[in-house]
This record gives structure tokens, C-alpha cells and sequence, in this order.
């Protein structure tokens, strides 16, 4: 049987009230409702556009999983043995959001979901970690656990602005390592983080997973090519 591989993506709702964010219009701006936020349910949210894919398939939506988690959502690539878990971050909870993503990019807090007879492992346990939303480290400092539980050398994927910048010194302490991250302001959406992880499904290189990563902020965004390559870089 083909290995089963698992990617666990850490969403901060966009929230006008309670992040140091240009306001966006109320809708989509309203971190305690996932529905249209511009993260998760408006058109490049995670979950709308990952519902949408033709790669993906829907397995089970948890609603208010917990006081921190609005949503829940696992997904089965149609293609590989790959199994992605995308939660839901209340917005004004965006500084344990960040710290739940950095103690797993250290090999903590892992944690384990039975579907369909498989034990598929998340948190500090999956392979891939991703951060998306807004860069918390712009406006405040965060602690947590993030020294290494284990040798294994997670990858990670971090779509915020300048996160880079932030997060090297936390990352470097976790010892996880940035399969994808950003040199500048950018949009969190979800399209690059689903052409970056069709690039980590085939087992490309770093540098192809960023060539995608860049090729689909270009599509999107409308950018130069050569802007959206200098934007979205990999490793240290």
C-alpha cells in the first residue's frame, strides 16, 4: 500500500476587530464567522477553493470543534494517498494560532483521526504544517514550546506577509524546515498553497514547489512572474 501522507493547515480567520490588518469589507473581515471570511469561504478561501478542486475530495466537516477551532474540514487527494486537515482559527485568536503552528512544526501536540480504518496523524504529527493568514509576528511577540520533540524534519509552508523575515528565528528554533514562505506583502490565498502541494505530492524539489507556488500568484494576482518568484522563496 502506498504511504500515507499527511498536511495540516492552520488558519487564521481574517478579523478587522482584533488583527493589525488594511480593513477589509465586513463580511469578509469577521473572524468569528467562517462563512465568507476571506480566508476560508469567500472565493480563494481555503475551504471554498479547495471544495472546488478537481484534486480533492470532502471527507467530513466539524463545526465549533473547540473554544479556538470554528471549523474543521478533512480532505483525501483523489490522486494520492495524501490526507490534508484545514482548521479554522476564530481571528481573535490569532496568537495561538500561531503558536499551535509553531509547537507542531516542532513535533508537538501531534494528534491522530480514524477514518476509514487508517490512523491519520496531524498536528506536530503530519508531514506538511501550513500557516495562513495574517502575519501575527508583525504586531506581537509569541511564546510556546518550540524546541524540537523529535529528529524528524518537518516541512512547512508559511502564507503570510514578510514571513520569512518573522518567523526564520522561531522556525530555525523549532527546527522545522520552510518548504515555502514569503520575502514580501503578499494575499494569503489558497491557490498557492494548492499549487505548492501538487508540486510536494510529486516530490519535487523545493525549488519546483516554489516555482509553482509562484507560477499560480502570478496566474491570480496578476503580477510579473519575476516579482511573484522573488516574493515566494524556500529555505533559509
Amino acid at each position: 500500500m502506498t504511504e500515507i501522507k499527511t498536511i495540516h493547515v492552520y488558519v487564521a480567520l481574517c478579523d478587522n476587530a482584533n488583527q493589525g490588518i488594511a480593513p477589509v469589507p465586513e463580511k469578509l473581515g469577521n473572524g468569528q464567522n467562517p462563512i465568507y471570511n476571506l480566508y476560508w469561504g469567500a472565493g480563494y478561501g481555503v475551504k471554498t477553493y479547495f471544495h472546488n478542486s478537481n484534486d480533492w475530495n470532502v471527507i467530513k466537516v466539524s463545526k465549533n470543534v473547540d473554544l479556538l477551532i470554528l471549523e474543521r474540514i478533512l480532505y483525501k487527494h483523489k490522486t494520492s494517498n495524501t490526507y490534508m486537515l484545514a482548521d479554522a482559527y476564530d481571528g481573535a485568536q490569532i496568537a495561538q494560532t500561531t503558536i499551535d503552528f509553531l509547537e507542531a512544526s516542532a513535533g508537538r501536540n501531534g494528534f491522530q483521526i480514524d477514518y476509514d480504518g487508517e490512523l491519520l496523524c496531524f498536528g506536530g504529527d503530519a508531514n506538511l504544517l501550513s500557516y495562513i493568514g495574517h502575519n501575527a509576528l508583525m504586531n506581537f511577540e509569541v511564546t510556546g514550546a518550540f524546541t524540537p520533540a523529535s529528529t524528524n524534519k518537518i516541512e512547512t509552508i508559511i502564507l503570510a506577509c514578510y514571513s520569512k523575515y518573522y518567523f526564520s528565528k522561531k522556525l530555525k528554533e523549532t527546527g522545522a524546515y520552510p518548504l515555502l514562505w514569503t520575502s514580501h506583502l503578499m494575499a494569503p490565498e489558497a491557490y498557492t498553497l494548492k499549487y505548492a502541494i501538487d508540486g510536494w505530492i510529486k516530490k519535487e524539489d523545493n525549488y519546483a514547489v516554489a516555482e509553482r507556488a509562484a507560477q499560480a500568484y502570478h496566474q491570480y494576482q496578476g503580477c510579473r512572474i519575476n516579482t511573484a518568484r522573488e516574493l515566494l522563496v524556500t529555505g533559509f
